[in-house]
């Protein structure tokens, strides 16, 4: 296991960072559709989506993006990507990147898809409160790979990171969210 490092600053993604997250996602999402520069540009463009990146030595080692949905609270919102450098992956900047994304969604409720084979992805998913509420076959058109549907209830984004204490109930204070 690769050893915790201190976390990487996190900001909002921009345009320049577009070429830099489709290569990141070429290699990340190869097989699956990865999105393009100017598919980044186009979320990065909309009023009601929200992108951060997470950096390191001036580098983009790290990128997420969530969208709110609808007009009028109570939102809900969907988070559409979360990718990291594999160079730089077991160090908690998913987590980091994941944890930013549920503080823009302010307790709402969030719901995601991931690949029913990325075990890693969907451990730090239930580690943050989602949990699995369905099952979409061949999701992923190019591959036919199948995705879970995670939804995490609202809930505010807790602040310790690391295993859940003995039994694996939260801490007081997490409002359940794990």
């Amino acid at each position: 296991m690769i050893a915790r490092l201190e976390p990487v600053p996190i900001g909002a993604l921009t345009p320049a960072d577009a070429e830099r997250c489709a290569q990141l996602e070429g290699q990340l999402f190869d097989g699956d559709d990865p999105w393009p520069a100017a598919a980044f540009n186009r979320e990065l463009a909309s009023a009601h989506n929200h992108y951060v990146g997470a950096r390191t030595d001036g580098m983009l080692v790290g990128y997420a993006g969530i969208s709110r949905l609808g007009r009028k609270p109570p939102f809900e919102y969907e988070v559409h990507t979360i990718g990291v450098d594999p160079a730089y992956q077991g160090r908690g900047i998913g987590r980091q990147l994941l944890d930013e994304l549920l503080h823009f969604a302010d307790g709402g409720v969030v719901y995601l898809e991931v690949r029913t084979d990325n075990e890693a992805a969907i451990s730090l998913y239930r580690s943050m409160g989602f949990t699995q509420v369905g099952l979409r076959r061949r999701y992923y058109r190019v591959s036919g790979a199948d995705a879970y549907t995670m939804r995490r209830v609202g809930a505010r984004p807790h602040k310790w990171v690391g295993a859940p204490p003995s039994g694996g109930a939260p801490p007081p204070g997490c409002g359940g969210a794990l």
